[in-house]
């Protein structure tokens, strides 16, 4: 796999990527999501190909305070094979040259597959309980 960051001819493959990784919610348009990544910090979004074809994707963020890593998807047929965990590292290393101390991570309840994976890396509940409100409906 190739990591490299995302190009806007990526985008109808990462949507379905994230549909097939059960990533989206009628609430949040991928494509406005998308669009809205692409005018903030657009080489943190990374895109894992193989033989150019997007299978994976993982966008990251820094506010200046803490990282954020946010839909972490890997093509159901390339899972297992370290790809999740090179995009992660990669993010990583990207966060960490921006000077980002600490990366922060949502997981939805009940996504114990998740949970694993990030445990597996190193991450681990925080003690902190995440609250959002939608400002603009999609």
């Amino acid at each position: 796999m190739e990591i490299r960051s995302f190009r806007p001819s990526d985008t109808e493959a990462v949507v379905a990527l994230w549909h097939a990784c059960e990533l989206t919610r009628p609430w949040n348009d991928p494509h406005r999501d998308i669009e809205r990544k692409l005018t903030v910090q657009p080489d943190l979004f990374l895109v894992g190909t193989v033989d150019d074809e997007p299978i994976a994707s993982l966008m990251a963020g820094y506010d200046g305070h803490r990282g954020w890593l946010n839909y972490l998807a890997v093509a159901p047929d390339h899972r297992g094979t370290g790809f999740g965990r090179a995009l992660v590292r990669e993010a990583e290393v990207r966060l960490e040259a921006l000077g980002c101390p600490k990366i922060n991570l949502q997981v939805r309840a009940g996504n114990d597959a998740a949970l694993g994976f990030y445990a597996s890396l190193g991450y681990e509940p925080d003690g902190s309980i995440s609250m959002g409100r939608r400002i603009i409906p999609d």
